[in-house]
């Protein structure tokens, strides 16, 4: 497995491999590799002839200075999970390397951007935006994979990859779960004992949102679902849509065309946890 560092390295070898014809996958991660990166991996492995890993803490989409110093960094390890799941190459450029110049493209989303994570986030899908925009100019991928626990934010690279014109195909993979159903985090290293005993009511919450979905309003459903978070003294939810799956506006309801998904974000003491469920597919 390469160890690459900069971007004139990466280029250089890419170029080498796609003359061989080869068909490249790509993975883009900010490190803290857990069994949901690995899945993404092995995917990639699977579906190309080649793929590459990045490991980049983006500070661009951190809009707490706090969440970003408290993010976990662990690249030692994260290369020897890449290496044992057959890598081809990790690309794990420097904040310097990835930003030569303090000159940030500003992205139209519409409200894309400003519903849900965007809403209290703000400038946080800008951040990822112009990162993934980046890393698919650099490697020029035929593919790249990302999971669907950051359903939102899957949605606006599709939106960005579209308005840059980038021809990689954007694939979609499920949320690896915990045994309790807890979406996998790189976060969740970050939850005390018992924040780690509470965190699965959020599935929880999101399982009984999608047995209510045939029976009830979906402001019943709400309603339910955080009381039903809530009443855990160690969780508290921040926000909890039923959004359309392509606009990522609010569901009117039940029967809104289209797939509806249950998204939200829980605050477990400082950690803060997103997830969601299909409740109609």
């Amino acid at each position: 497995m390469k160890e690459i560092r900069t971007r004139a390295v990466l280029s250089s070898w890419l170029a080498k491999e796609r003359a061989k014809g080869k068909r490249i996958g790509f993975v883009p991660t900010m490190g803290a590799l857990h069994a949901g990166h690995m899945s993404l991996a092995a995917r990639a492995r699977a579906e190309n002839d080649i793929y590459v890993c990045s490991v980049f803490v983006n500070p661009k989409q951190f809009n707490n200075p706090a969440d970003l110093a408290a993010y976990p960094r662990t690249l030692e390890s994260d290369l020897e999970k890449l290496a044992r799941a057959g890598c081809d190459a990790v690309f794990c450029p420097d904040v310097l390397e990835m930003y030569p110049d303090e000159a940030v493209k500003r992205y139209d989303f519409g409200h894309l951007d400003k519903v849900m994570e965007g809403k209290f986030r703000p400038g946080h899908f800008n951040g990822v935006a112009v990162v993934v925009d980046k890393l698919f100019e650099m490697v020029k991928p035929d593919r790249a994979y990302f999971g669907r626990k950051d359903f939102q934010q899957l949605r606006i690279v599709r939106e960005m990859a579209a308005l840059e014109g980038h021809e990689t195909e954007i694939v979609s993979c499920p949320t690896e779960r915990e045994d309790d159903g807890l979406a996998m985090s790189s976060r969740n290293v970050r939850l005390t004992e018992g924040q780690r005993k509470a965190a699965p009511r959020i599935f929880k919450g999101l399982m009984k949102a999608r047995e209510m979905f045939s029976s009830y309003s979906l402001e019943e459903i709400k309603e339910n679902v955080v009381a039903f978070i809530n009443r855990s003294p160690e969780l508290q939810v921040e926000y909890f849509d039923i959004v359309c799956e392509n606009t990522l506006l609010p569901a009117v309801s039940p029967d809104s065309q289209g797939e509806l998904v249950a998204c939200i974000a829980v605050y477990a003491g400082e950690v803060r946890l997103i997830d969601n469920l299909s409740l109609n597919s």
